[in-house]
């Protein structure tokens, strides 16, 4: 009643001075006419031949080159630029300052009902290019998803006539898009930490280029640090992606860089600065993301554009790379990780530096030198982990220094009977032997196992039997025979207690590796324990004992007492500890050392993230050990103080 009073009092007077009580929004309600600006001569006829391409730009100073290429696309003709934020000043630039056109017209629009306007549809379809400005994506999503407007768009791209985009003009136009929806810009930190949350606002059914079919694209790349949130952007853009589909892909162009796409999909980089690239980011590593949760990507691979590289579009494959890098997602953090990583042991003792001479000190470093270099070069290639673990092991079941192949130790019988296993972290196949006698490789006789049977573990005889079905190479029992393990049984049935080298008192050996195309893969090979009776076998091959792999978690090769291992699942356990409680690599690895300490056991073992950092823990021990990553130099040591040099 009162409220009804104070207005029939008020309103005559509000009236009188010209004043209302509208709300406020009534006035903003009111459409803004578009804005239209003509620069040069809209009725001459184009000079040249229209013909399609796509150029991307990052959004900084544009680079007259690529300007120049877009602009002979149009036939040096007729450019319609439209916005929802700049005006004339376009086209100031384009046809006095770089030139060359025929004409440059404006739209500049301020409401959805304008993308109806039949002069504005019209000078687009007559368009020999079209630039999008740059400005709010938001708006032009708003705007023109769904209008004749985009339905233009789509057309005079399939009509093969050239379209540019900087900005928000470049970030609209992939198959989905960051639609900043929200009236924000989602930075990389905040999209990590959630990338299937409401701040990444991902919009699709838009524009529909053929050569962008698969493709989510970002802009201002390098100089925002957007990697993080094109990640999240491509693993949102996944969701409901099936897995039997190709990986989407993440399209980041920096500022000072554009990419000029042909019509059959080679894209070349125009730069203004010697760093301006393209980036391109494999979406296989961002598929399945979890909800609610931060992005845990382990490898996701990314692919530099350079001013001397092509790209071919829509597959993103790309020819001489500028850098070709693998990046880890966790925690709400990106790094960098190598493009393929190697992890060697040789076996764990009581070394301190005075035990060991200068001279075996020197033939153990080259002994697991010789075998880092022999896997490496599988992964230097591009071979697979597995092949690498396999290499690896070779070389030191080769090397009488160590316990496993030629200089493995003696049963109590006076044999040697050899234990090897090894595990596919992809797959999650593994093979694995136990007393084998006559295999010159054991570990080749365990991934025949894997690959030729269906079973994961042989034993003895049959063992025996199936590797020489297999082919593989056979040896007399005295090719593994050395003075020393045979002195050291002879010791050993005098006091029943072996005469072991107290600085390699457990010679397992055993490799980590991931590769380039972010697979583990774990190796062990053996010859037990001097004087061992009854059969016994050890824990190296017992999967999940002293070897186990599994992608995105680890892969890991143990060496120690082994009935300790076993009764620990030493080396599922990492794994586990890594999955299920969150655990760092390094500390995981640690505290399952620990864990077989507390029970009485001694030894280390070797691990591989999928990050590519390997973790070592030593169980108050020395281990010979070695590590390589791509690019970097082989890297060893032996004694538990010793330090890699980073």
């Amino acid at each position: 009643m009162l409220r009804s009073l104070v207005r029939a009092c008020l309103l005559p007077l509000l009236a009188a001075l010209g004043l209302s009580m509208a709300p406020a929004y009534a006035k903003e309600a009111k459409e803004q006419p578009y804005e239209h600006y003509v620069f040069g001569k809209l009725d001459t006829p184009t000079p040249g031949p229209v013909s399609g391409g796509l150029l991307l730009m990052g959004g900084g100073d544009r680079n007259i080159d690529a300007m120049k290429w877009f602009f002979g696309k149009a036939g040096n003709g007729h450019i319609v630029v439209i916005s929802a934020s700049y005006g004339k000043e376009i086209g100031q630039e384009f046809y006095h300052d770089i030139g060359g056109i025929q004409s440059t017209e404006i739209f500049v629009f301020h409401a959805r009902s304008q993308s109806t306007n039949k002069k504005i549809l019209d000078r687009l379809r007559k368009a020999d290019g079209i630039f999008i400005a740059g400005g709010d994506q938001a708006r032009y999503v708003r705007y023109w998803r769904g209008t004749p407007v985009g339905d233009i768009l789509n057309a005079h791209v399939a009509a093969g006539k050239p379209l540019a985009g900087t900005s928000a003009g470049l970030a609209i136009q992939g198959e989905k898009l960051y639609g900043a929806m929200d009236d924000g810009s989602i930075r990389s930190p905040e999209a990590l930490a959630d990338p299937l949350g409401p701040a990444n606002t991902i919009e699709g059914d838009f524009l529909h280029f053929s050569l962008l079919k698969g493709i989510v694209t970002d802009t201002h790349f390098k100089e925002r640090d957007r990697l993080g949130r094109l990640f999240a952007f491509v693993a949102k853009a996944q969701v409901g992606r099936g897995n039997d589909e190709p990986a989407m892909i993440g399209l980041g162009v920096d500022e000072s860089a554009a990419l000029a796409v042909e019509p059959d999909g080679t894209g070349r980089i125009y730069a203004t600065a010697p760093d301006g690239y393209a980036w391109v980011v494999d979406g296989a590593g961002l598929r399945n993301v979890a909800a609610g949760r931060p992005l845990d990507a382990p490898r996701v691979k990314v692919t530099g554009v350079g001013p001397g590289s092509v790209v071919h579009l829509p597959s993103g494959r790309v020819d001489n790379p500028v850098f070709e890098r693998s990046y880890a997602a966790r925690a709400g953090e990106v790094v960098e990780v190598p493009r393929w990583s190697l992890a060697i042991h040789g076996g764990a003792g009581v070394i301190e530096r005075g035990n060991l001479s200068p001279e075996k000190e020197a033939a153990y470093r080259a002994g697991l030198d010789d075998a880092l270099r022999a896997g490496s070069a599988v992964l230097d290639r591009g071979g697979p982990a597995l092949d690498a673990v396999a290499a690896a092991v070779r070389v030191l079941e080769d090397n009488p220094l160590f316990n496993a192949g030629r200089g493995a130790v003696f049963t109590a019988e006076g044999k040697n009977e050899l234990d090897a296993a090894i595990m596919d972290g992809k797959t999650q196949k593994a093979g694995a032997v136990a007393g084998v006698t006559r295999t010159r490789h054991p570990v080749d006789l365990a991934r025949a196992v894997m690959d030729k049977s269906r079973h994961v573990m042989l034993v003895g005889a049959g063992a025996d039997r199936f590797s020489v079905e297999q082919g593989l190479e056979q040896v007399e029992p005295g090719w593994f025979r050395t003075e020393e393990r045979w002195q050291q049984l002879e010791a050993w049935r005098k006091k029943q207690a072996a005469a072991v080298d107290r600085t390699h008192l457990f010679g397992t050996v055993g490799a980590v590796a991931i590769d380039a195309d972010g697979n583990l893969a774990a190796a062990t090979s053996t010859g037990g324990m001097t004087g061992k009776r009854w059969g016994r076998v050890g824990d190296s091959p017992i999967i999940g004992a002293g070897t186990y792999a599994k992608n995105g978690q680890c892969a890991v090769s143990a060496t120690g007492s082994g009935e300790y291992f076993i009764r620990e699942s030493a080396a599922r356990q990492v794994c586990d500890r890594v999955a299920w409680n969150g655990q760092s690599l390094a500390d995981a690895a640690e505290a399952t050392i620990l864990a077989v300490g507390a029970i009485g056991g001694d030894g280390g073992l070797i691990a591989m993230g999928p990050d590519g950092r390997p973790a070592f823990a030593i169980n108050d021990l020395g281990m010979y050990r070695a590590r390589m990553t791509a690019g970097g130099t082989p890297q060893t040591a032996i004694f538990a103080d010793e330090k890699w040099a980073d």
